[in-house]
């Protein structure tokens, strides 16, 4: 991999990591699993970043987390939380990114496949999630189910359209981005001579 195409993948790693941060604070509360735009971002680094690259975002992400940044749900923050109601929704965010990312990578963009990736992927989330809250509240799995997953599918279902819509929008921009890095200018509009 080109160095600067290596770098510009690490930059927007951290970017993602930063904006799932940031997408913790904006919080719903309403019951052992807030409402959170965190897996908007899960999602979206597995489209735009590939596998490995939107794992490694994720789990940077976690890290910052683990040692006690605050920036889990609500701005919380250390090893405890992962130990906690929503510990297993965090460790399905690396391995949700990572299937999105290795689904989509040699789609060539298409939507429905690119759809296919997302809603597997938001269903791995909740098959980390759901279990580990099942077994820290020591609960049926139904039970688990109505407190941690059904009330939470239609705002997924939006987070999985605005996560579709955003890389249709961002993708060009990549694009235009990586032509720079390799050719070192960006790409012009053609000129028109006033002669």
């Amino acid at each position: 991999m080109n160095h600067n195409i290596h770098l510009q993948k690490l930059v927007l790693a951290a970017l993602m990591a930063a904006l799932t941060a940031a997408g913790a604070y904006m919080v719903i509360p309403i019951g052992p699993v807030p409402i959170v735009l965190q897996s908007l971002f899960v999602l979206l680094s597995g489209l735009l970043l590939g596998g490995r690259w939107a794992a490694a975002s994720m789990c940077v992400y976690l890290l910052a987390g683990i040692i006690g940044l605050p920036v889990f749900a609500g701005g919380s923050g250390g090893f405890a939380k992962l130990l906690g109601p929503t510990g297993g929704y965090l460790v399905g965010f690396p391995l949700a990114a990572f299937l999105i990312g290795t689904m989509t990578a040699r789609g060539g963009g298409k939507l429905w496949r690119n759809l296919l990736a997302l809603i597997v992927g938001t269903l791995l989330i909740y098959l980390c999630g759901v279990t580990w809250l099942k077994t820290v509240l020591d609960i049926s799995f139904g039970k688990a189910l109505g407190i941690g997953m059904w009330p939470f599918l239609p705002g997924d279902a939006l987070k999985i359209a605005a996560a579709l819509a955003l890389e249709r929008s961002l993708r060009p921009l990549m694009a235009e981005q990586r032509h720079a890095t390799h050719y070192g200018t960006w790409p012009s509009a053609p000129h028109q001579d006033d002669a």
